[in-house]
């Protein structure tokens, strides 16, 4: 019996991976070669450093400028060196999505 079955929420890094060329996909074109050029694997020591800053940022967002939004960013550049980030990810952006789709029905089933 295959453990998928048993399971069907099983989270692989491939998945996040996944996930990343998905949303690669649909990026505008110069953004697109932008991050393509970043995720390639010699931009390593420029990638890491990138990913610490914008966790950083995302830890000072009291500061003008600096925001809540470069913490995830900056998650998922150091999860293309760091394979152990990948799965809670992947599992947080699932947990985003559904939550999402529940409140969304919830908007538009309330009553007027």
């Amino acid at each position: 019996m295959e453990s998928r079955t048993l399971h069907p929420e099983i989270v692989r890094p491939e998945d996040w991976d996944a996930r990343v060329d998905r949303l690669s996909a649909k990026m505008p074109d110069a953004l697109r070669r932008a991050f393509d050029w970043l995720r390639e694997p010699s931009r390593l020591w420029l990638r890491v450093s990138a990913a610490i800053l914008f966790i950083l940022g995302g830890i000072f967002s009291i500061l003008p400028v600096l925001g809540l939004w470069m913490l995830p960013l900056g998650l998922a550049l150091l999860a293309q060196d760091v394979p152990g980030l990948k799965v809670p990810l992947e599992k947080s952006a699932r947990w985003i999505e559904a939550t999402w789709a529940r409140l969304k029905e919830r908007w538009r089933n309330r009553k007027a």
